[in-house]
């Protein structure tokens, strides 16, 4: 599974992970590919350190490669 971490302004770490990838099995294959979108997004669950309530949010699908982590954190903060 990959998975990225970034840290807000606030200092709380995210980890976000696109949504069925840690699972291993061909169930959860099919499920990932079936959550992107006909715009090329796919889900992605970022989960805080601290207090903070987990976010869900919806990346184009080369979000590990293509998004910084400042637009990762942005588009978390829009989201909360």
């Amino acid at each position: 599974m990959q998975q990225r971490e970034v840290t807000d302004k606030d200092n709380t770490t995210w980890t976000c992970v696109q949504a069925y990838a840690g699972v291993d099995s061909q169930a959860a294959a099919e499920a990932t590919e079936r959550s992107e979108s006909e715009e090329g997004t796919v889900p992605v669950v970022c989960t805080p350190s601290g207090g903070a309530q987990t976010v869900r949010l919806e990346l184009q699908k080369d979000w590990l490669e293509n998004l910084s982590d400042e637009e990762l954190v942005a588009t978390i903060a829009a989201e909360r």
